[in-house]
């Protein structure tokens, strides 16, 4: 009967080391966090306050294996960590350099296409604003007509035309 309790307290004790393997760290907030898991990628080394079997062996080193249904932890443990060195100069900065002279391309070009909309929209007004007071002097007006002939507007034709006018400069003459 002894043999059995001795192997239930062995039993016991070694249940309670798997207690003793937790990661304490202090979040974004101030706040002690403790877990069975590592800490966010997030978390600097510096955070960290207690990590399983102690301090030996490295961030990396001590990480616990995640389970099967834990997809996205898993992918938060595998991803690698940059050290701060690597993110602090070399390819981060030359990414960033690069991703700054994509935008100032991208802004250049839209500077671009926008100076262009203005100026037709600027010439539309100008020939609008001239066929308007054309339109306003009274004077007969000719158009072609599907045949190819030249004929005088009448005036149903010429309110018409008179109010697509006033259309256009509605719309490119206001600014």
């Amino acid at each position: 009967m002894k043999i059995h309790k001795l192997v239930l307290l062995a039993f016991a004790c070694t249940w309670s080391l798997g207690a003793s393997a937790q990661w304490q760290w202090i979040d974004k907030d101030g706040r002690k966090v403790f877990s069975d898991r590592a800490p966010p990628l997030d978390i600097p080394e510096k955070s960290i306050l207690k990590q399983p079997g102690g301090n030996l062996g490295g961030r990396a080193a001590q990480k616990p294996a995640p389970s099967a249904g834990d997809s996205e932890s898993a992918a938060a443990v595998s991803a690698p960590r940059l050290p701060a060195s690597a993110a602090a100069g070399g390819k981060d900065k030359e990414l960033e350099e690069k991703k700054a002279q994509a935008e100032a391309a991208e802004a250049a070009k839209k500077k671009a296409e926008e100076e262009k909309i203005v100026k037709a929209k600027t010439e539309n007004c100008t020939r609008a604003r001239q066929a308007k007071a054309t339109f306003d002097s009274g004077r007969p007006m000719m158009h072609t007509n599907a045949q190819g002939e030249r004929v005088y507007l009448d005036e149903t034709t010429r309110a018409a035309e008179s109010k697509r006018i006033d259309g256009i400069i509605a719309t490119d003459c206001a600014r």
